[in-house]
């Protein structure tokens, strides 16, 4: 009795298709990695807003994303000048003196999702943050020269993806995507 034997080719079908199907597995794979990353980068997502106001008169940062920022370089400008603390914002808009306020640290900051602070709120001689009063020339002096401030932060979220913001002043906060946040400098905001 002749011998049956099995073609060929179809062992190499079956190898093929094996090979085939093995691809299309790693690349489900590979794609639901992506997505899994994707949606782990959306549930750590931080959104910083600088915001400034005048009744009182204060600079605020808030986190309205929904993950921790890590605030890494922070730069405050008046009159697009480089300033070291909101002392020297104070003497800029008003003049050199002795100018009491209340403030709290940015830089070197872990900003959790929904958090908001005043950053900084000028007092008067008496230690009260500066209300609305359109008769105060103090305020009137605070309320023009507070426009005149911008704030630049640079800052990550806990997987590492960082951005600049842009902010204060009379434009609206633009936020970039950046590969990094610069290293300390001497136009760095010191508090």
């Amino acid at each position: 009795m002749p011998e049956q034997r099995e073609p060929r080719g179809a062992s190499r079908y079956d190898a093929i298709i094996a090979t085939l199907v093995g691809f299309l597995a790693l690349c489900v794979s590979g794609y639901t990695a992506y997505m899994q990353r994707q949606q782990v980068r959306g549930a750590v997502w931080p959104i910083l807003e600088v915001d400034h106001s005048n009744a009182p008169i204060r600079f605020t940062l808030a986190n309205k994303g929904v993950g921790p920022a890590i605030i890494k370089h922070v730069v405050v400008k008046v009159d697009d000048q480089p300033v070291k603390n909101w002392y020297e914002v104070l003497d800029r808009i008003l003049e050199p003196g002795y100018h009491p306020g209340e403030e709290s640290d940015m830089s070197g900051r872990v900003f959790a999702a929904g958090e908001s602070v005043n950053v900084f709120t000028p007092h008067d001689d008496n230690q009260n943050p500066i209300a609305f009063d359109r008769s105060n020339p103090l305020w009137a002096k605070l309320n023009t020269g507070r426009n005149r401030v911008t704030i630049e932060i640079c800052y990550c979220s806990t997987l590492g993806e960082c951005w600049n913001l842009s902010g204060g002043g009379k434009k609206p906060n633009s936020t970039t995507p950046c590969e990094d946040c610069p290293a300390q400098s001497t136009t760095s905001f010191q508090q």
